[in-house]
């Protein structure tokens, strides 16, 4: 531990009891503290609001099923675990508080008190774990169906469709199902008449707002105005998790491309980083400028689609097909490199798959030489027209404090005022080497978060152009034996070194058992994987961070006042993808 994990930790142990909190070193570094269910919300409320230099914002909430663990490494005694990670802004650095349960289906105590991000985190661990939340506000499922039957990433549950048995659809069951999905504002604790107001409920959806993914939106609304609104996701759900812990490392890589399926190989890089760290993995200097400036054309890609279909979104129809075209330019630049266009799957364990081809320079010389244009043309047709500005200014605005209070991160964030990236903050791949600004608003609103988009491609060409210019020799990959599939100069020449590769590319590595996170800037905020290795070829348990997640619980927040029209508006502007919300 280092002095600024021995300060808080011993801090804890003052304030609370050393039988309070114990310590678990982890491969990451991050403070890892377990604590007791009793005195979970004491400890939380203490992070948050009274330690010096607070933890203010609950990054994430996640549990672990611990009951088929092996390598439980002196850990306590526990069938699930749920994790606590919390993040201070002032510090720069996390803790995760960890709490041990026991029992089949066991219960945790709410901390929507303190967070009420946490609300949404709670009712996943209740859908997906079956562990009890009490004093949650509306406990119920949120990414499967209401009538779904078990919790999916028990280790219990099963894992493929062909363990359950052929899906059929009986006329019973259809009404059933149908019934389960009508609206009833009483559950919501809402009411359809106040003292002088009878409200109306619109329903939006299930269907795709723009081209964000399929959403449901109930809206309460006191004639235009919306009054209150509950969101309703879970249609992208496709159990990404469940699959990262029956994947071999290895072959999940393809998986993490349709999180965020618009950001491509920026979704492999939390993953594979994680699993370097619990590998011991050390990534050549080639493979970092390369990770960086791909993961850069990548949030370009990302940027350009947000762009567009968010000026279409507030009734402008040019913009959309000048910036999908030069989205094109993009991939036809990562079709030359990576031989895939939009999921690539091109960041290996300990690198990325093959070297630059021939001619790559000239490919992204001349892309740099053709987007600073068209950002100003676009500039005089979106951000410039009158329209589009009274559309989006002034529009679902938030503070510095709500964005932290809700867990908002990357643009959305900066749009308020706060110049964190996680680029600059804690570099990775090399970041640290580059030169690059953090482009800030100052209103969190509609506008802000577009001109954010904006000036962060014209950044992102700074960085692209720095790794053309400075790439370095050397390898591409890592020759760690660990690495994935390794390199393969020896493999002719000695029936060791054949074995090892053989048995990487087949099976896949055996990482140590471990336990890491890692996250990096994405295109829409903070992305994270936590990786637990429990010693073998494949993840005990993989958790998914997305930024998307955080970002839609907060609608009901900033749309409440507005009118309709203005919540399509907030929809464009926070730039999200279901499947980034849903994994």
């Amino acid at each position: 531990m280092g002095q600024k994990v021995d300060d808080i930790f011993l801090k804890l142990q003052d304030r609370f009891g050393e039988g309070a909190v114990a310590v678990q070193e982890t491969a990451d570094g991050i403070t890892t503290v377990w604590t007791g269910k009793d005195s979970l919300c004491d400890i939380a409320r203490y992070l948050k609001e009274e330690a010096e230099q607070p933890y203010r914002m609950l990054y994430d909430l996640f549990a672990i099923d611990e009951r088929v663990r092996a390598n439980r490494q002196g850990l306590p005694d526990s069938d699930f675990t749920v994790v606590y990670h919390l993040m201070s802004f002032d510090r720069n650095e996390d803790i995760l508080l960890k709490v041990a349960l026991k029992g089949e289906y066991p219960s945790i105590n709410s901390i929507t008190g303190i967070w009420p991000s946490a609300n949404w985190y709670e009712r996943e661990i209740w859908d997906m774990f079956g562990i009890g939340v009490e004093g949650h506000p509306h406990l119920r499922r949120i990414l499967m169906p209401p009538t779904w039957e078990g919790h999916p990433l028990r280790k219990d549950h099963p894992a493929r469709a062909t363990d359950i048995g052929p899906f059929q659809l009986p006329e019973e069951k259809e009404i059933k199902e149908q019934k389960a999905l009508q609206f009833r504002p009483e559950d919501w604790g809402m009411e359809r008449r106040g003292e002088d107001t009878d409200y109306m409920f619109l329903n939006l959806g299930p269907h795709h707002p723009g081209t964000h993914g399929l959403l449901r939106i109930i809206l309460e609304l006191d004639g235009e105005e919306i009054s209150d609104a509950v969101v309703d996701i879970g249609f992208h759900h496709r159990g990404a998790e469940k699959m990262g812990e029956r994947q071999s490392w290895h072959t999940y890589i393809p998986y993490t491309d349709r999180i965020d399926y618009l950001s491509g190989v920026l979704n492999n890089l939390p993953y594979v980083m994680a699993v370097e760290k619990m590998a011991g993995i050390e990534v050549p200097d080639r493979a970092k400028v390369i990770r960086v400036m791909m993961s850069e054309l990548f949030r370009i890609a990302s940027h350009l689609v947000f762009y567009g279909t968010f000026a279409q979104d507030v009734g402008a129809m040019s913009p959309v097909f000048y910036t999908f075209s030069d989205r094109e330019r993009v991939f036809g630049i990562v079709e030359a490199i990576c031989g895939g266009r939009m999921h690539p799957g091109w960041f290996r364990i300990g690198g990325v798959a093959q070297d630059l081809p021939n001619g790559w320079d000239r490919l992204i010389q001349d892309f740099l030489n053709y987007l600073p244009g068209r950002l100003n043309e676009y500039d005089s047709i979106v951000m410039k027209n009158a329209i589009f500005r009274a559309r989006t200014k002034g529009i679902g605005s938030y503070t510095i404090d709500e964005a932290i209070e809700w867990g908002v991160t990357g643009p959305g964030l900066r749009a308020a005022g706060l110049a964190w990236d996680w680029r600059k903050k804690r570099p990775y791949s090399g970041y640290d080497q580059f030169e690059f600004d953090i482009p800030v608003g100052t209103n969190g609103d509609c506008y802000d978060r577009c001109a954010v988009h904006v000036e962060e491609m014209r950044q992102s060409l700074r960085i692209i152009e720095q790794c053309l210019k400075n790439m370095p020799p050397g390898a591409y990959k890592s020759d760690h034996p660990l690495a994935t599939p390794p390199r393969k100069e020896r493999t002719m020449h000695d029936i060791e070194t054949l074995i090892t590769h053989f048995l990487n590319v087949s099976w896949g590595p055996v990482v140590p058992a471990a336990e890491a996170f890692c996250s990096i800037e994405n295109s829409k905020g903070s992305n994270g994987y936590y990786l637990i290795s429990d010693g073998n070829t494949v993840s005990y348990r993989t958790r998914i961070r997305t930024p998307s997640f955080p970002h839609m619980q907060m609608i009901p927040l900033i749309s409440r006042g507005l009118m309709v029209s203005d919540l399509l508006a907030i929809l464009g502007s926070i730039d999200f993808v279901l499947a980034d919300v849903d994994r």
